[in-house]
């Protein structure tokens, strides 16, 4: 899906596939969305998932030790949480080595790197396995410019992290193309990288370089192309406000979409803080963004709304629609909503 040959100076990454889920012992489904976006936009390349005890989140594909995984075919192990901070805690490194044993290689995208850890790259290298990171951005990322680039692009933003903007951009890219159109869906996060085979970490860049990796990210392109860019953060976050400001500088989105979940009030793992309302989300991204490009407009919202009943999700989604004057949909759930909101992209 991703054209990635423009990158100068990306390495190419050849992942070992397919993969089985290590989901530790995560409780929050937040935080396991990297186990879920591979579930669901890479399904055929997971054989299962491994837990470390009954009360983890599920994904819900068949529950597996390293070992029965690597008998099915699994070649790698992925770290499917994304926590806050990006660490791999203690409670976790008996069952990432016991992953290696079984003779997978590991993969991660977690802040912490595998092989920062003694208690990892010694049996890896005394195993013969890999310890890949995919959180590691190109050499050589030039400054932002500001420059106008030819071809159109496509944001998706939000109010919170872990609530789909993965997932809408994905979902826009396979609606764009369903109707005959050029697009790239763009990764900028360790799961949409895994899942489209190449990006830019962009919480990994020096914070200097954010808007320039945005640049070489989204290049010059036909006038008829759309890159649908993966968003991360939020302007909004008490912590990572700062890389989705790049991002936005950067991308120069004529679009922008919305993304919130249905009935989350405060930022996630950060309950002092109140999420803005999404005219107030609007607002902001157009004011900012029209540093860099003075046509960027909203498209629309895109609303999870994986807590509510069908009948619940499309009441909400017409009556914020009126309320707002925009198209709102659950891209996951498509229909007629969700092509009301791709023909507003397109206007």
């Amino acid at each position: 899906m991703n054209q990635q040959s423009n990158l100068p100076a990306a390495e190419a990454i050849t992942l070992p596939q397919p993969y089985l889920l290590f989901l530790g012992d995560n409780r929050e489904p937040g935080y396991a969305k990297t186990a879920y976006g591979l579930r669901d936009w890479a399904g055929d390349l997971c054989i299962g998932e491994y837990k470390l005890d009954d009360q983890t989140t599920t994904t819900g594909l068949p529950q597996l030790t390293p070992a029965e995984a690597a008998a099915k075919g699994a070649k790698s192990m992925v770290i499917g949480v994304a926590n806050s901070g990006g660490f791999i805690p203690p409670s976790w490194i008996a069952g990432l080595v016991e992953a290696l044993e079984a003779g997978l290689d590991l993969i991660s995208g977690m802040h912490m790197r595998l092989a920062d850890l003694p208690e990892l790259r010694e049996p890896a290298e005394r195993l013969g396995r890999r310890l890949i990171d995919i959180r590691t951005p190109p050499r050589n990322i030039p400054i932002g410019t500001g420059r106008k680039r030819t071809g159109k692009r496509l944001l998706a933003v939000g109010t919170d992290c872990a609530l789909g903007k993965k997932y809408t951009a994905l979902a826009i890219a396979r609606g764009f193309k369903a109707r005959g159109i050029d697009a790239d869906f763009r990764a900028t996060g360790q799961t949409g990288i895994m899942i489209a085979g190449g990006g830019i970490p962009m919480d990994a860049v020096v914070a200097d370089f954010s808007a320039g990796a945005a640049e070489i990210l989204s290049p010059d392109a036909a006038p008829d192309h759309w890159d649908v860019i993966e968003g991360q953060g939020s302007l909004f976050h008490p912590a990572y406000a700062g890389v989705s400001l790049g991002l936005l500088h950067g991308s120069q989105p004529d679009v922008i979409v919305v993304c919130h979940e249905a009935g989350r009030e405060h930022v996630l793992g950060h309950p002092g803080y109140v999420l803005p309302s999404l005219q107030e989300t609007i607002d902001l991204h157009l004011r900012l963004g029209s540093r860099t490009n003075p046509a960027i407009r909203c498209g629309g919202i895109s609303l999870n709304t994986s807590k509510l009943s069908a009948e619940e999700a499309d009441a909400l989604c017409a009556s914020e629609s009126e309320r707002l004057g925009l198209p709102v949909a659950d891209p996951v759930r498509g229909g007629p909503a969700f092509e009301r909101l791709l023909d507003n992209c397109l206007a």
